[in-house]
């Protein structure tokens, strides 16, 4: 069962707890059934690809070690567009 999250992709969050206290970043990815997310510059890890050589990539953080500053900005619905055929005799 997926729990309703606050925090969404591309929200604004600050880290409140833990190495990278006080860090700011954009929401990169969220796990809802873990309850994990990815922020932007923290927690970064190394990674070692074999096509690529070394990376460094953001690992997960726990949803409770964050606060949320700024909601993602929401999709604007686009209306449909019924186009008025006018009749002329």
């Amino acid at each position: 069962m997926k729990a309703k999250l606050k925090i969404k992709k591309g929200a604004q969050v600050q880290v409140i707890t833990g190495s990278d206290k006080g860090k700011k970043g954009s929401v990169i990815e969220v796990n809802s059934t873990k309850m994990l997310i990815k922020v932007e510059g923290v927690r970064v890890q190394t990674h070692y690809d074999k096509k690529e050589g070394l990376l460094k990539k953001e690992g997960y953080i726990d949803y409770s070690n964050v606060k949320l500053l700024e909601s993602a900005p929401k999709k604007e619905k686009k209306a449909a567009k019924k186009a008025t055929k006018s009749k002329t005799a």
